[in-house]
């Protein structure tokens, strides 16, 4: 196995992707058998798109978004995104993952080859965390002292701690009949990842969350979480949040008594009857927790929490038939105002809270229309240096990445020449950051590299101001 990849330079390239529209994630044979469109060319070209909107109080300009470039580079369809750092990286069931460098998505570094299909990638610090098919997760470091970018450290479960808890017959639990294995193993695939306050936390399709120590990559808990598979996780505020196809969406909190970080079920939401949760974003509103899901309906529903008593009370806020078919994935932006939805209905609905049912309620300000297939996953940029908007990354079964200029400005028509000045900008930035981690990398001294770095925010933000 090759623990190590080397460094890659940017260059276009062509593939497939593909991803799911059910829980299980099975692959689409029409798309795999159907052959990739052209490859496209790594420029900067506006494309008009198909813009709907729902009156919000004041209405959008239909020109105000622009699919800014469509990118291919994976053997197989496209599961998830992730930003670490000026990357953005996907994986894919071509079993491989890719590093693409913002904001036009060059491809910089590919790895994870011959690893089996990643289902989920989770960013903390310079560790990259990957769930697989295989039930296992893999730990990645990101490392800018050598070639070597991206480098395999360990599989979950360890070996060592595999072998520790194999002679004990109490760490065996019956799994299937006849069949037991290790209770730190999952025993279906990993769904989705989670991490926070030191601790990883990952779903399975076996409907169980296990818990994991960051820094040993021990295996802490396991928790018998859900009826069905599990389909989401977030870890915000001290609070886990697992979203299930049976339908629910449970909030667990640590009991931070316990040495084994052990963790107790304080609430239960629940979606429509019969229904799956596909996906979930929790956003901070005056410090509440409020949490929306998207369900196999074509539904969104959020809920607020409120401390009573010392206990959360949760209410149902919103409720909104946000596509035709189902939603398959969430993503905020602009600091938790915009939440975007991606749908089995090949569009991407953008989003708008409202201060309405206490400050949980929705408006769809623009609907983003060029997949050729379902909308698998979403990613916002967190560059909001230049202009009033965001980048949004998008991947789905029409084997693309996409990436659009979603702009929130309602009062100018913004036409080639200004998203081009934009695009250009977000670029320059994005070179301020790499310029900025390899000299992290070769100068010591800190002082030196904030007064840099303040510099060249000044004279960025002078530059653009000009422009506009």
């Amino acid at each position: 196995m090759v623990l190590t990849t080397q460094l890659l330079h940017s260059s276009s390239t062509t593939s497939t992707t593909s991803s799911t529209i059910s829980t299980r994630d099975d692959e689409s044979e029409d798309y795999l058998s159907s052959p990739p469109s052209s490859p496209p060319r790594f420029k900067f070209e506006t494309q008009p798109l198909k813009h709907h909107s729902i009156p919000c109080g004041q209405s959008r300009n239909p020109n105000s978004s622009k699919l800014v470039e469509v990118i291919s580079g994976h053997t197989g369809s496209v599961s998830c995104l992730a930003l670490c750092g000026e990357f953005v990286l996907s994986a894919s069931h071509g079993n491989d993952i890719i590093a693409w460098q913002q904001p036009d998505l060059r491809l910089f570094a590919r790895f994870g080859r011959g690893e089996v299909a990643a289902k989920a990638l989770v960013v903390m610090g310079s560790k990259i965390f990957t769930a697989h098919q295989d039930r296992r997760i893999r730990v990645w470091k990101v490392s800018r002292s050598s070639e070597n970018v991206f480098k395999l450290l360990d599989t979950l479960p360890t070996m060592k701690d595999y072998l520790v808890r194999f002679i004990d017959k109490k760490n065996h639990v019956q799994t299937r009949r006849h069949h037991k294995k290790l209770w730190i193993e999952h025993t279906d695939s990993i769904s989705c990842l989670a991490v926070a306050n030191g601790l990883i936390y990952s779903g399975s399709w076996d409907k169980t969350i296990k818990v994991w120590s960051m820094s040993s990559l021990k295996c802490l808990e396991s928790i018998t979480a859900h009826d069905d598979a599990i389909n989401g996780l977030i870890a915000k505020n001290n609070l886990v949040y697992s979203a299930s196809s049976d339908g629910t969406v449970k909030v667990w909190k640590m009991i931070k008594t316990t040495p084994s970080h052990q963790h107790m079920l304080v609430g239960i939401l629940k979606f429509h009857k019969d229904v799956s949760i596909n996906a979930i974003v929790v956003l901070d509103d005056h410090n509440r927790g409020l949490v929306y899901t998207g369900g196999s309906d074509g539904y969104m529903m959020g809920w607020i929490a409120k401390e009573e008593s010392d206990e959360l009370k949760w209410k149902l806020v919103c409720e909104i038939k946000a596509h035709e078919t189902a939603v398959l994935c969430l993503c905020n932006a602009m600091g938790d105002e915009i939440v975007c939805s991606g749908s089995a209905d090949k569009s991407i609905c953008i989003w708008r809270r409202r201060e309405e049912n206490g400050g949980g309620g929705f408006c769809r300000i623009g609907v983003l229309r060029g997949h050729q297939g379902p909308v698998k996953c979403l990613q916002a940029s967190l560059l909001r240096c230049v202009g009033d908007g965001f980048l949004l990354y998008s991947g789905g079964l029409d084997r693309s990445l996409r990436v659009w200029w979603v702009s929130m400005d309602d009062d100018e028509t913004w036409d080639d020449d200004r998203y081009l000045i934009v695009y250009k900008k977000i670029c320059i930035w994005c070179l301020i950051l790499t310029g900025l981690r390899v000299l992290s990398s070769v100068h010591q001294d800190w002082m030196i590299m904030r007064i840099i770095l303040v510099l060249m925010v000044y004279c960025c933000c002078c530059n653009f101001s000009q422009q506009f």
